[in-house]
């Protein structure tokens, strides 16, 4: 029994990791390129990019292990039933009963995975991720800069560009400046063939000093243009906004429950949920793998899809309605997954049950 349950734990393993890998790479992809496009309107530096990504992989990794698990086991065992591997199990003396054990044993180093990343990990990731935003939100326009791209400033009353940009981003080659008047009438254009930063020691303001350029002041459409050279041309730069902002995601499971915030109080239940869909899902998969070999390898998967969606997408209302005060908090988000606990143990013992049910009742009946 420890050779079958070890091959049948590497089964769902090797297929676990195989979807997973591929959902985290579709989701980060997609989340990636969200952040990326933020970069390059300047909302926040291209440097600070893949540290988010890393912070943010807890985070994803909670949501796409309990898919990534439920989907293996249905890949592994589906496999093995129109390879007919299971007819040979059940053969050999392995009953349902042992085959859903094992692979709830199996699932359980998943179940802790989930749950450290839940309640620990992805927290403190989140945490990080708040303290770059802020760092982003409160840097100057002169740290947000990048060589080769036209960018935004000023909720976009400033478009800024230069050619080069030096290492510690204090020199700037090829300076390009278009800014709008107040009015949205007018507006003024720098060129310079390099700039440098310079910062007031009393007051603590930053300047940016554009050197060997020309100011160009005027309307689109006119010729009236007013043409300034200079040698040396100095520009307030910016600073950014004032404040912290605190991202939800980002408290501790322990603020969470030292809170009375029913939205605080709904994410705890929801950091709580997510290591519990661990072996309902389990449960729902090892009766859903069971294939016919004349349906085809995938017939089983859509419904099986169906449920899942179902479930999670359940999980979601009951937190907005616990977070809107709509549910009590003992009863909290433990209704829909004991509606789905139940409804998994009907699919692997109900057919059982109502066919030695039926039996009894044709038993007596000839009796």
């Amino acid at each position: 029994m420890t050779i079958i349950f070890r091959y049948l734990i590497r089964q769902v393993m090797i297929s676990m990791v195989a979807v997973s890998g591929i959902l985290l790479l579709v989701f980060m992809s997609g989340r990636f390129l969200k952040y990326l496009g933020s970069a390059a309107e300047g909302e926040i530096a291209a440097d600070v990019l893949f540290s988010i990504m890393a912070f943010r992989f807890p985070g994803f990794l909670e949501l796409i292990l309990p898919l990534g698990l439920f989907i293996g086991i249905l890949l592994a065992y589906g496999r093995m039933y129109l390879e007919s591997e299971m007819t040979v199990l059940f053969a050999c003396g392995v009953s349902d009963r042992q085959l859903l054990t094992k692979t709830l044993l199996g699932s359980l180093p998943v179940m802790v995975v989930v749950g450290a990343m839940s309640l620990y990990v992805s927290p403190w990731g989140m945490k990080q991720v708040e303290q770059i935003f802020n760092e982003q939100r409160q840097a100057t326009e002169f740290e947000m800069l990048a060589p080769g791209r036209f960018q935004d400033f000023s909720a976009g009353n400033r478009v800024t560009y230069t050619e080069g940009l030096s290492d510690d981003k204090r020199e700037l080659r090829g300076v390009f400046i278009a800014e709008y008047g107040k009015d949205g009438q007018g507006i003024t254009i720098f060129t310079a063939n390099s700039g440098s930063q310079l910062i007031d020691g009393e007051t603590g303001s930053r300047f940016l000093i554009l050197e060997e350029g020309g100011r160009f002041n005027g309307e689109p459409g006119r010729l009236d243009y007013n043409v300034t050279g200079f040698e040396a041309y100095g520009l307030k730069i910016e600073s950014g906004e004032k404040g912290t902002r605190e991202l939800e995601e980002g408290l501790s499971t322990l603020a969470l429950m030292k809170s009375d915030n029913p939205e605080d109080r709904a994410l705890l239940h929801w950091r709580f949920s997510l290591p519990l869909i661990v072996p309902i899902v389990t449960l729902l998969a090892v009766r859903l793998s069971r294939v016919n070999p004349r349906q085809g390898r995938f017939f089983h998967l859509l419904p099986a899809m169906l449920v899942y969606i179902t479930y999670l997408g359940l999980l979601i209302v009951a937190r907005d309605a616990l977070a809107d005060g709509k549910v009590p908090e003992w009863i909290g988000m433990l209704w829909v997954h004991a509606l789905f606990l139940a409804f998994g143990l009907w699919l692997q013992f109900g057919p059982a049950w109502l066919h030695k049910r039926r039996a009894l009742k044709e038993a007596r009946t000839h009796a």
